[in-house]
């Protein structure tokens, strides 16, 4: 078969890799694809990928099989519509069923109506009246943005004053731009959270296995939110039981809402989940692979991700016995000086290929091939990934990896997995 890969991230790179290993892959592309997938896939450039008829285009003139869609922009712009339009097979929700994640007040509103459970919430269009509702409910208190924001347009405001400037700086200053002409305003959930992905079919839902991200920039989840700076999995919070609990009231629930809604939902979700003394509640949803939660996750899949997608698109997932390694996988983002804020590209890398040598998987998430070296071209750079057969372990042999690693102004969390590895003590 003849696939295609649509994105540049450190998750499409995790897919890449792992599409290349199924005996059903013959040919490989992605566009635009990045560096570090150079080896398994043919890279295009020059294609936008939220250009629904150029990527058709493509895929017709390449005679591609199915395609794999990375990001949620263009799932929100229809990008699978428009593929199974032209008779092309696609792994991804639609365009209706991607507005899981492109509102989130759609989204809330959602699981209100099916008893989904989740957070207490409000939805605003109007600055003053928003300052007003955080006023009344008080500190902390979450403020979101209500569309696409990267990751990065959630503020967990533990002050009075912070959830009014989140206000501010997300419907007043346009931070996020278009996404925050309406904001979400929730209350606060005490718990810790997870991350439950799962495939469906829309019908069938599995899960995958669980895992923990780390959306803070500093050690002991200190400063800004980001895209994540680092997983594991399995989680340890998400037991068995919680799985369980996590899958029957919400995974479930939310695939058949979304049926009764006229908007079924095929793909990957993604369940950001807080684990509370009530049981599991959701935080958000999203209509694709987490990112860097893939470069954890898939490493421990040890069936066919060709066959399970194919399944999905055509609507058999049913039939398939998935199988799960039982180790554990730790991801640890290196990245660019300054991130989130602002950071300069173009930094040479070093120690790519030592780490690799010694067990690492590296996934390119912000490189740039110029004059024959790799160098940076985002803020985060790569994802440092190792497997053992403990959490423990896994976090040394991924921290070995990043030790061989360099670049100008790098920077990483050191405390990746410290909430599983403070279960164990």
């Amino acid at each position: 078969m003849k696939l295609l890969v649509i994105g540049s991230g450190g998750r499409e790179h995790t897919l890449a890799w792992k599409l290349a290993q199924s005996p059903k892959c013959e040919k490989l592309y992605a566009v635009p694809g990045n560096p570090g997938m150079e080896d398994i896939a043919e890279c295009i450039s020059g294609i936008s990928i939220e250009d629904n008829d150029a990527v058709v285009k493509l895929a017709k003139e390449k005679a591609i099989d199915l395609v794999v869609v990375g990001p949620e922009v263009p799932l929100t712009n229809g990008i699978v519509d428009a593929l199974n339009g032209a008779g092309i097979k696609a792994f991804g929700p639609s365009k209706l069923a991607a507005e899981l994640e492109g509102s989130k007040a759609f989204s809330k509103g959602l699981m209100k109506k099916y008893g989904i459970p989740t957070a207490k919430y409000e939805v605003f269009t109007d600055a003053a009246a928003a300052r007003e509702y955080v006023k009344k409910e008080g500190a902390p208190i979450v403020v979101k943005a209500d569309g696409l924001a990267a990751g990065k347009g959630v503020i967990v405001a533990m002050t009075l004053e912070e959830a009014l400037h989140a206000v501010d700086d997300i419907m007043e200053d346009k931070a996020f731009g278009q996404a925050g002409s309406r904001v979400v305003i929730e209350e606060f959930m005490e718990g810790e959270e997870a991350s439950l992905l799962a495939f469906t079919d829309g019908e069938t839902i599995v899960p995958m296995i669980s895992s923990q991200d780390h959306k803070r920039v500093y050690d002991g989840d200190k400063g800004p939110n980001t895209g994540g700076m680092g997983t594991y999995a399995p989680a340890p919070v998400m037991t068995p039981d919680m799985v369980q609990a996590a899958t029957e009231r919400i995974l479930k629930p939310a695939i058949s809402a979304m049926k009764a809604e006229g908007r079924p939902y095929k793909g990957c979700l993604y369940a950001g989940l807080m684990i509370t003394k009530e049981g599991p509640k959701v935080v958000e949803f999203n209509a694709r692979f987490g990112d860097p939660e893939t470069q954890v996750v898939l490493p421990l899949l040890e069936s066919d991700l060709v066959e399970i997608m194919l399944a999905c698109a055509e609507g058999s997932l049913g039939s398939l016995d998935i199988q799960w390694s039982k180790g554990a996988a730790v991801c640890v983002v290196m990245a660019s000086g300054g991130y989130p804020g602002s950071y300069a590209k173009g930094k040479e890398i070093t120690g790519l290929d030592e780490a690799k040598k010694a067990g690492n998987l590296v996934f390119h998430a912000g490189t740039a091939r110029k004059d024959g070296k790799i160098v940076t071209n985002g803020g985060r750079v790569l994802g440092v990934v190792a497997k053992a057969d403990s959490i423990q372990d896994a976090v040394k042999h991924a921290y070995e990896g990043v030790g061989r690693i360099a670049f100008e102004d790098a920077f990483y969390r050191k405390d990746i997995a410290y909430r599983a590895l403070a279960r164990q003590k």
